[in-house]
């Protein structure tokens, strides 16, 4: 346990990083970006966000999550990566009759609340009495997913997606630190041949900043801002923080936490409806892809808060730029550059005999992706393994 605690910071961080911390920083912020940021639009529009306001919205998320992980990474010199809340932009998607200054005000409540059970110690809690095969397995059965769907999409691209595999088999055989770059620069080779990157709908200009008034009302509050932080908590920080532990990595979580609330709390009104620890992104920083050394993986989150940056002032241009990409191209790299954790979550889960059972369920429950009562299924399987955990253990 315990990477590279140094805090210190005897270095400059640009002495630290590598070529392939930079490139793990890439693609963390291209999959977060491409896998959910249609959904963010979706979420902008069932509030009747205009195009300036839902423009805005990159603009606000692109920035808290920049701020977050450079400062949050620098100040504790270990990979803290942030993210906007998919499932919670989801939950806004399918959202009705709710304003957008209402909800903007939800925002404002959900973010006060990160911060309490930041500040106070209890999310923490919380976790320190969460089992290592439980949270491991559930960090297996989120990013599973990718793996999966990595696989799928040779049905409908097998030329694009075998090129990208023959380069990460080929690239863990001869060049194991750059076998990730290879899998991204084969991928644009092949997709470029075949005349699938398509850049001509990319609108180039800066992200404007909309402010929108919050308003309160009772409605918004029990209706908008409790699920959206419910879900943020167990959907997202839960396996963040379980990611983290995973890895090795002893990241204060109260102060953390509490700082996720702070950004979200400041750029709500612009947009930033909640910013939480990423999971499946993180563990692409994490991994030994990122930097061979764990004590400077943390300059992976550093260079992805630089693009997370950049990509929230040109927010017109991010959405035109991503949908150039096939799609099957990001899950393919998504799926192969969380091969290495997912096969070490999952040996991380089944290797105590006790916490077996516990664990598998975790991991089924979590990557069924269920939900129930608007929360993700994350928080189903922590519960399924914690449940199962209890009865077995039941007689001590």
């Amino acid at each position: 346990m315990g990477h590279g605690m140094g805090q210190g910071g005897k270095t400059a961080w640009w002495r630290d990083v590598s070529v392939s911390a930079v490139v793990a920083g890439f693609v963390a912020v291209l999959v977060g970006y491409t896998s959910s940021v249609a959904i963010v639009f979706q979420a902008a529009q069932a509030l009747g966000a205009t195009t300036a306001q839902t423009v805005s919205w990159m603009w606000a998320l692109g920035l808290a999550m920049g701020i977050s992980c450079i400062g949050l990474s620098l100040r504790y010199r270990l990979p803290v990566l942030t993210a906007w809340c998919t499932p919670g932009a989801a939950l806004l998607a399918a959202t009705q009759g709710v304003s957008l200054p209402e909800a903007t005000g939800a925002f404002v409540v959900c973010a006060l609340l990160i911060i309490t059970s930041g500040a106070t110690g209890l999310f923490e809690r919380v976790m320190d009495k969460l089992p290592m095969a439980v949270a491991a397995a559930l960090l297996a059965g989120v990013l599973t997913r990718f793996g999966l769907d990595a696989v799928l999409s040779v049905r409908t691209s097998p030329v694009l997606v075998v090129a990208m595999l023959a380069a990460f088999l080929a690239g863990r055989r001869w060049w194991p630190r750059y076998a990730v770059p290879g899998v991204l620069v084969a991928g644009i080779a092949v997709a470029a041949a075949q005349g699938r990157v398509a850049l001509g709908g990319v609108d180039w200009s800066w992200a404007a900043p909309v402010w929108v008034t919050p308003q309160f009302s009772v409605s918004s509050v029990v209706g908008v801002a409790l699920p959206l932080f419910i879900v943020t908590m167990a959907s997202q920080n839960l396996p963040g923080v379980a990611a983290q532990r995973a890895a090795g990595y002893a990241i204060p979580v109260s102060p953390v936490t509490t700082a996720t609330g702070l950004v979200t709390l400041v750029l709500a009104p612009f947009g930033a409806f909640a910013i939480n620890l990423a999971a499946i992104t993180a563990a692409i920083c994490m991994s030994p892809e990122a930097h061979a050394d764990p004590a400077k993986r943390y300059t992976a989150p550093v260079v992805a808060g630089i693009f997370y940056t950049l990509l929230g002032l040109a927010g017109g241009a991010v959405v035109g730029l991503l949908a150039a990409f096939p799609k099957e191209l990001v899950a393919a790299v998504a799926g192969l550059a969380l091969l290495g954790t997912i096969a070490g979550g999952l040996a991380q889960a089944l290797a105590e005999p006790r916490h077996r059972d516990a664990a598998a369920l975790t991991f089924l429950v979590t990557l069924s992706g269920v939900s129930v009562a608007g929360i993700g299924a994350a928080f189903w399987g922590v519960v399924a393994g914690v449940v199962t955990l209890a009865v077995q253990n039941w007689r001590k």
